[in-house]
């Protein structure tokens, strides 16, 4: 997996991407950095709407930094765009952590 620094170069030299911006907050999130992960989480789903585990990806992270509300939002999102685009497993799983967000709420 690529590193957070290689990512970020790649960034640097033009090479942005929802695919790269998602990779970017998955690697920062795996080293517990919530609030560098959660613009590039935002910037995937900006770049491209119908990126389902950009989706997923940006949801956890809310959740994680303790804002449900808005990791609700993300989840519904996802989920909406899971399903137009038939990714029913990405669906089904953001339903479950939604479900979870809103019972320990």
């Amino acid at each position: 997996m690529a590193s957070i620094e290689n990512l970020l170069a790649l960034m640097e030299r033009g090479t942005d991407s929802a695919l790269l911006r998602y990779s970017l907050a998955g690697e920062m999130r795996k080293q517990n950095d919530l609030a560098g992960a959660l613009p590039h989480a935002q910037r995937a789903v900006q770049m491209q709407p119908d990126f389902s585990a950009a989706w997923k990806l940006l949801g956890k992270i809310l959740a994680e930094s303790g804002d449900t509300a808005m990791a609700a939002e993300a989840y519904s999102s996802g989920i909406r765009v899971a399903t137009t685009r038939g990714d029913m497993q990405a669906a089904k799983e953001m339903q479950v952590f939604l479900k979870r967000l809103q019972r320990n709420t």
